[in-house]
C-alpha cells in the first residue's frame, strides 16, 4: 500500500513540476513575441550599436500610436456602427421630365446629390442613382411614395453591416504606421549601404500597404456615408404607346405592294428571258431535232428497199 501511494505521489509531483515548465516556457514566449514586434530584420540593421539606444525611440512611439484600451482611440471606446444602405425604386408617372426634375430637387433638398442619370427623349423611360447621407435613406423612399401622379410599381432595399469591416481595417492601418515609426527611426540609424536599402525596402512596401488600405477604409466608409438609391421612371400607358407605335399600317401596306411590285418584275424578266432567249433556243433545237427525224424516217424507208433489191438480183 505504501509503494502504490508513494508511485502515486510521485507521479503527482512530476505532473505538477511538467505543467510548472509549461507555463513558464508559454509567459517566455508571449513575451520574447511582444519584444519581437519591432522586427528581426530592425535589429540586425543596428547590430552595431549600443542595445540602449536601439529600444530607445520605437517603443515608445509604437505604445503611443498604437492606442491601448485606455486611449481615446482603443477597443474599449463605443464603435459607431457602419451600414451601407443601398436600393432600387421603379415608379409609374405621368410626366417622366417633370417627375425627373421632381425626384432631383428631392434628393438635394435632404443634402444627397444625384451620381448618375440616363433619360430618353420625348416622354420615354428615364433612370437616375441618388446618393443621399444614411440617416435620410429611410426619408428619400417615404417622400418618394408620397409624390404626386407617382404609383410605386417595385421597391427593395438592402443593409450590409461593415462595422467588424471597419474596425479591423482601422486597427491594421494603426499597426502598419507603427511598423512604419520604426522603419524610419531604424533608417536614421543606420549606417551601412546594405542595412539602409533593406530597411528602405521594407519601409516602401508598408508605406504601400497603409495606403491600399486607406483607400478600401475610405471607399468603405463613403458607401456607409451615402446610401444609393436607383430610382427608375415609368410614363403611364408605355405599354398600350409601345404597341400602337409598333403597328404601322401605312408601312405595312407599302411593304406588301413592294412585295407585289417585285414579284411583278419577276414575273416580267422571266417573259423577257422567255422570248427573246428561250423561244429562239427552242425554235432551233426543234427545226433541228424535226431535220434529223425526217432523215432518219427517209433512210428506215430505203433501208428494206435496197435489202430486197439485192435478194432478187442473183436469182433473175
Amino acid at each position: 500500500m505504501r509503494s502504490r501511494r508513494s508511485t502515486r505521489a510521485g507521479a503527482a509531483s512530476i505532473a505538477a513540476l511538467l505543467v510548472t515548465i509549461v507555463l513558464v516556457l508559454a509567459a517566455c514566449g508571449s513575451q520574447a513575441g511582444i519584444g519581437d514586434s519591432g522586427g528581426d530584420e530592425a535589429a540586425g540593421v543596428v547590430a552595431g550599436q549600443p542595445r540602449d539606444q536601439q529600444a530607445a525611440e520605437p517603443p515608445g512611439e509604437q505604445s503611443t500610436t498604437g492606442g491601448g484600451p485606455d486611449s481615446p482611440e482603443g477597443y474599449a471606446a463605443p464603435i459607431e456602427q457602419r451600414i451601407i444602405k443601398t436600393g432600387e425604386v421603379m415608379l409609374e408617372v405621368g410626366n417622366v421630365a417633370e417627375s425627373l426634375g421632381r425626384v432631383r430637387a428631392l434628393a438635394a433638398g435632404l443634402g444627397g446629390h444625384v451620381g448618375s442619370s440616363q433619360a430618353g427623349t420625348l416622354d420615354e423611360s428615364a433612370s437616375l442613382t441618388l446618393r443621399v447621407p444614411a440617416d435620410r435613406f429611410d426619408e428619400l423612399l417615404a417622400r418618394l411614395h408620397e409624390l404626386d401622379s407617382v404609383e410605386v410599381l417595385s421597391e427593395w432595399t438592402s443593409e450590409e453591416d461593415v462595422t467588424r469591416e471597419v474596425v479591423d481595417l482601422a486597427a491594421r492601418i494603426s499597426n502598419l504606421e507603427a511598423s512604419e515609426a520604426t522603419y524610419r527611426v531604424l533608417l536614421d540609424r543606420a549606417e551601412r549601404i546594405d542595412d539602409v536599402l533593406a530597411v528602405q525596402s521594407r519601409l516602401d512596401q508598408v508605406r504601400g500597404e497603409i495606403e491600399q488600405l486607406e483607400g478600401q477604409l475610405k471607399t468603405i466608409e463613403g458607401q456607409a456615408d451615402l446610401s444609393t438609391l436607383s430610382v427608375v421612371l415609368i410614363p403611364h400607358g408605355q405599354p398600350v404607346a409601345a404597341a400602337h407605335a409598333a403597328w404601322d399600317p401605312g408601312g405595312q401596306l407599302e411593304s406588301a405592294f413592294a412585295a407585289l411590285v417585285g414579284l411583278a418584275q419577276g414575273i416580267g424578266d422571266a417573259m423577257i428571258w422567255l422570248v427573246i432567249v428561250w423561244v429562239p433556243v427552242l425554235l432551233l433545237l426543234g427545226l433541228i431535232g424535226l431535220v434529223l427525224l425526217r432523215a432518219a424516217l427517209e433512210l428506215r424507208r430505203r433501208w428494206p428497199v435496197r435489202n430486197e433489191h439485192r435478194e432478187a438480183g442473183p436469182m433473175s
